[in-house]
């Protein structure tokens, strides 16, 4: 098992790209922390995660607050004893365009997206350095790397996140500390799920590889990141994305 007895934090972790995450970790032999805003999906996803034969523990987790996100590491300490990987995926969507996107929405998706990836990371870095070793995984996306109209919220807080990856591998490399963004393109949620079939068939056409990716896509290469495969990788982005950006 690639990451057996390693302790490890998803937040957004309860659905979607965060729960594929947790259940594919989990059965590499991983024991899962499943923060997130949703507590009741969050246990729901945990006892999944027992049903495979590791430990799990729900969190209830407000990433905007870093608090709520310190207390929340010292509880995943008392219990698991460590955090050996961080999974930042929480995030939210407020799209508008320039003109008409309230100063709300703009605040309320950097919030999550950008500070709240910045208050995990800050949160469990300390133990990481004081343990010598950690993996922090950052979701970023396509849409941080090429823009999109009326998503200028979620660039720029997408965009922030692979900035502060690269920033946070400069910083913590020489305490054995991997810091890598994955950024994925068009994923198979419950988002794109409820799209008109005309929009799907528009946004496969723009796809080389000609279909959109699934949770478990993004998982895997999460996978890869988390594992001793990777130790001579950090500070990078890698797109998950059926070939939509080549750049």
């Amino acid at each position: 098992m690639r990451l057996k007895d390693k302790v490890a934090l998803v937040t957004g972790g309860a659905r979607g790209i965060g729960r594929a995450i947790a259940l594919t970790f989990a059965k590499e032999g991983a024991d899962i922390v499943v923060a997130d805003v949703n507590l009741e999906i969050a246990q729901k996803t945990a006892l999944d995660i027992e049903g495979l034969g590791r430990r799990a523990m729900a969190l209830a987790m407000d990433v905007t607050n870093y608090e709520a996100v310190e207390e929340g590491i010292n509880k995943i300490l008392d219990k698991m004893g460590k955090v050996d990987i961080l999974v930042n995926n929480a995030g939210i969507t407020k799209d508008n365009l320039i003109l008409r996107m309230s100063l709300a929405d703009w605040d309320a998706v950097i919030n999550v997206n950008l500070k709240g990836t910045f208050n995990c990371i800050k949160a469990v870095s300390r133990p990481m350095i004081k343990q010598r070793s950690g993996r922090i995984i950052s979701i970023a996306s396509i849409i941080g790397l090429m823009g999109n109209p009326g998503q200028a919220n979620y660039a720029a807080s997408k965009a922030g996140i692979i900035a502060l990856t690269k920033t946070v591998a400069k910083e913590l490399a020489s305490r054995n500390v991997n810091a890598n963004a994955v950024a994925p393109g068009f994923i198979q949620t419950e988002m794109t799920a409820k799209l008109p079939e005309e929009i799907k068939k528009k946004m496969q056409e723009a796809i080389p590889l000609g279909t959109l990716g699934t949770p478990e896509d993004v998982a895997n290469v999460c996978l890869f990141l988390a594992s001793e495969e990777s130790r001579y990788i950090t500070g990078q982005v890698i797109t998950v994305d059926g070939g939509m950006v080549m750049a």
